[in-house]
């Protein structure tokens, strides 16, 4: 693949490790390799069957043209700025949210669902990149910054028919006030902090808001191979040394 060379600053890496995310309002990928992207996720979304346009969770489990771009240098150069060098490939998830329909992501942490799988999660990121524009109107992602420090808050239960989980955090309007919403514009993406609070509105708007999330953790951390969700879940090298003994699968 065609590299893009648009790492992050000095100032960007900071505000990552002091704030939980950076925004990287620049194209990610090439506009050939973008739009090969985009046609692989409309080929996934025609192709769900039963599940929800918000639930296409690691499609690159049974589709392996997106470890072209899961493993790309475009992507695990600007990685391993915020992560260090020794990289695996945690997940990946299509997450579409039709116009008018699509479900509110509830105020969560993404760490809190993954409770008991690694000894840390200081190392796990999150790239979501904008297969659509992603603005306030259609559901993009919003962050409340700082909230990066531990991980695992409180939860209560929700209606899962208007939201795509179960519980949330419950927030005051004090914390509310502090959100920062995620606008991106197509090929653009975020990169968060899996214990940084975030969450996203329903899309009411007529624009579907379409992304897809890559993420990656250190392989310094350890992967907890007795977990109960540890079978059938497949993990890949990316780069460097697998310190943390982790089950990878290596292309």
């Amino acid at each position: 693949m065609e590299q893009i060379l648009t790492n992050f600053s000095a100032t960007e890496v900071k505000n990552y490790h002091d704030h939980g995310y950076v925004l990287h309002n620049r194209p990610l990928f090439s506009a050939e390799e973008f739009n090969r992207l985009h046609g692989i996720m409309e080929e996934h979304l025609a192709d769900r069957g039963n599940k929800r346009p918000d639930e296409l969770d690691t499609p690159h489990f049974h589709d392996p043209r997106l470890l072209d771009f899961l493993l790309s240098d475009t992507v695990l150069d600007k990685v391993e700025q915020l992560i260090g060098p020794n990289i695996g490939l945690w997940s990946s998830h299509f997450i579409c949210k039709e116009p008018k329909t699509g479900r509110r992501t509830p105020w969560h942490e993404d760490s809190a669902y993954w409770e008991g799988r690694f000894d840390q999660f200081d190392g796990i990121v999150t790239v979501w990149l904008a297969l659509d524009r992603s603005f306030q109107g259609n559901g993009c992602m919003g962050v409340i910054p700082g909230t990066h420090a531990h991980g695992f808050s409180e939860y209560e239960k929700v209606d899962n028919t208007t939201n795509v989980f179960e519980e949330e955090i419950p927030l005051s309007k004090q914390e509310l006030e502090k959100v920062v919403w995620f606008e991106l514009g197509q090929n653009e993406c975020s990169f968060h902090d899996s214990r940084i609070i975030h969450g996203a509105n329903a899309n009411t708007s007529d624009f579907r808001r379409c992304g897809y999330t890559m993420r990656y953790f250190s392989l310094d951390l350890a992967y907890n191979h007795d977990h109960p969700k540890a079978e059938g879940h497949k993990m890949w090298h990316c780069r460097g040394e697998n310190k943390g003994n982790n089950p990878l699968i290596y292309k």
